[in-house]
């Protein structure tokens, strides 16, 4: 953290207003150099002419905002320039500030790295903000604001302080041990089992909720059913546009299609897939059929278009009717919701009840939604607390306390996520 770094923080030119941040121990000298020595107050938003410290040739006339570390986003003296929003005003500051000494230009997430290691926010903090940032429907962003304002945090930390606790305790234990007047070591390690038992609980209630993947990337829905059952036809007008070939010809989806669509606030990813034949000699449609079943396998949620009930599936299933337009199929049988290609009652009916059961798959507002990374750690922690909650051994309590503080520190960013960092910060963009 050296270096000195600026990037270009606001949306891509042209704008209104273009705002170039800098952050590091030559933030402020970088601005008396582009004013020719006059620094505003911090904090305060003040108009200044910045001009190309070697040539004196005038940049643009800017407001110029000033704010000391480390109470700052990234815990430096930090710098902000509102310049006016064209790509050639963007360009030469940038090019500027490139050319003063201890200067460079942001790699991605650069900035909020810097927040991180500054102690200005934890790990769970920043991946909530690189997932609010990419946030498209209102519940990623609710999700995602509720992480990047530390409430996984908070929740780990009282974990965390209970935790230190039931260690405090057994340490004390196994250090008296000798002693004449020792401590009552039974009742400790009772104590100390309990408390992690109660513990270990209060984990495995927050793994029980659904992981915060589900939310981000989408519930996943298959359409599957016999060959030319308008699983196509579906497909289509649930998502609003043509991306199956649709034909009355049997067979004629071989693959499986995804398509990505927001409704109801909640992102989908609907797969058509091709037909379930019982038998065929087409060694290309076997190849979809398996695929087929691949995807089942693997769905939040599958459409049944077929008449008979599915079998296999463990995913949530909801029985379709569909050609409900066809003088022979107008009436649905009971449990199934009718579609066809000619009346949208029935695409509305089925969003519904898609919508009902998407709602029991997705994290609740007021619980903490853990990604893969932070469920893998909880649960680790849960594992190491079940086993000192069931052990006699002051020993092997205290170590499996000590795995389990370990986990909650690499859950925050205290300990062994370089290459968390890595990966998560590449997310970024290079202003963040």
């Amino acid at each position: 953290m050296t270096d000195t770094i600026f990037a270009l923080s606001s949306g891509a030119p042209p704008a209104a207003l273009a705002v170039v941040r800098i952050s590091g121990s030559q933030a402020f000298a970088a601005v008396r150099a582009l004013t020719g020595g006059q620094l505003p107050a911090p904090r305060r938003a003040s108009l200044r002419r910045l001009n190309d410290p070697a040539s004196g040739e005038a940049i643009d006339r800017a407001l110029v905002i000033l704010f000391p570390g480390p109470e700052t986003a990234t815990g430096e003296n930090l710098a902000e320039l509102h310049l006016h929003g064209s790509r050639a005003v963007v360009r030469r500051m940038e090019s500027v500030l490139g050319d003063l000494p201890g200067l460079r230009a942001a790699q991605p997430g650069e900035f909020t790295r810097r927040a991180l290691e500054s102690g200005r926010i934890d790990l769970t903090e920043a991946e909530g903000l690189a997932d609010l940032l990419s946030a498209e429907t209102e519940g990623q962003r609710r999700a995602a604001l509720r992480a990047a304002e530390g409430h996984l945090r908070q929740r780990i930390e009282g974990w965390n302080d209970r935790l230190i606790g039931l260690s405090a305790m057994i340490e004390a234990a196994i250090d008296h041990s000798d002693e004449p007047d020792a401590v009552d070591e039974d009742g400790i390690i009772g104590a100390v089992r309990g408390g992690a038992g109660r513990l270990a609980d209060d984990i495995a209630t927050l793994l029980a909720q659904p992981p915060v993947e589900r939310l981000r990337d989408g519930i996943r829905v298959v359409l599957a059913g016999p060959p030319n059952s308008g699983k196509s036809t579906l497909l289509n007008r649930l998502i609003g546009r043509e991306a199956a070939i649709v034909s009355p010809i049997a067979g004629t989806t071989r693959d499986r299609i995804e398509a990505p669509v927001v409704r109801n606030g909640i992102a989908w990813v609907l797969t058509d897939t091709a037909g379930l034949a019982e038998e065929t000699d087409d060694p290309i449609e076997a190849i979809g059929i398996a695929r087929t079943r691949e995807s089942v396998a693997a769905a939040d949620l599958v459409l049944w278009l077929g008449d008979d009930e599915p079998a296999d599936v463990a995913s949530d299933v909801i029985l379709v009717h569909p050609r409900a337009d066809r003088p022979d199929r107008q009436i649905a049988p009971d449990g199934r919701i009718a579609v066809s290609a000619l009346d949208d009652n029935g695409d509305r009916a089925l969003w519904q009840r898609m919508t009902q059961i998407a709602e029991a798959m997705l994290p609740a507002d007021d619980v903490p939604a853990l990604n893969q990374r932070q469920r893998i750690l909880c649960g680790a922690a849960q594992q190491s607390l079940c086993i000192a909650a069931q052990s006699m051994d002051a020993l092997v309590i205290a170590e499996e306390l000590r795995l389990a503080r370990a986990a909650f520190d690499a859950i925050t960013g205290r300990s062994h996520v370089e290459d968390v960092l890595d990966a998560l910060f590449g997310r970024f963009c290079i202003g963040k």
